[in-house]
């Protein structure tokens, strides 16, 4: 088994500052395999950790979190840009023609812009659900994920979806697959993961934030 963490976001991202060498640092140091760089309707972030992990004991995963006309949508495994705006139908999609699979993150957090609070599960082609999003606060919304995933038999996956590399692996999934890109897509399609982890640190999520939006501006 493998310890994957698919969604985490980069300096490319315009709501993080995360260098993706810190990133690896992270991932590293908590025994994290395998790691994708999902940063918001770009995947730069990608092409750096692509070429930063070759030949390396981790694994790199092409991803982007595009920002469809109802919500976020993960194109995991997609090394090009994919419009935002469009439909969640069209824009997952795109996704399949770039040979990618659609996973939905924080499916009902409609704060966080949870696809699955404006669109009907049974309407779309999706691949997998995030069920432990590290960004939550009662986890009411992973829950809702998880028990979607368990009455549809959806692939669920763990995952930090930091925005500060410290918080790196705080969720993740455990992946039964060798380390390659295509035993990995063959391992969510067949359900050989599971969703791991705990909730980022509110606590230090809010320092981080503060520091980010207001320490800033004294700089």
């Amino acid at each position: 088994m493998l310890k994957m963490d698919s969604h985490i976001h980069s300096e490319y991202s315009p709501d993080s500052h995360s260098k993706i060498d810190d990133i690896l640092d992270v991932a590293r140091s908590r025994n994290v395999d395998i790691i994708a760089i999902s940063d918001h309707n770009t995947v730069d972030g990608t092409s750096e950790v692509m070429r930063k992990t070759r030949n390396t004991d981790i694994l790199a995963i092409p991803s982007i979190e595009i920002s469809s006309s109802n919500g976020h949508i993960l194109g995991f495994g997609c090394e090009e840009n994919i419009p935002r705006g469009l439909s969640p139908e069209d824009t997952i999609d795109r996704i399949h023609d770039l040979g990618g699979l659609a996973i939905v993150p924080h499916p009902y957090c409609f704060y966080r812009h949870g696809l699955l609070c404006k669109s009907d599960y049974n309407d779309l082609k999706i691949d997998a659900l995030e069920t432990r999003n590290a960004r939550f606060i009662v986890g009411y919304c992973n829950n809702k994920a998880k028990n979607l995933a368990i009455r549809e038999n959806i692939p669920t996956l763990g995952a930090s979806d930091a925005h500060y590399w410290k918080f790196v692996g705080d969720c993740y999934s455990m992946i039964d697959c060798e380390k390659d890109i295509d035993s990995v897509f063959k391992a969510i399609l067949k359900n050989k993961v599971e969703a791991h982890g705990k909730g980022t640190s509110n606590i230090l999520l809010s320092k981080y934030l503060f520091e980010k939006n207001l320490l800033k501006k004294f700089d």
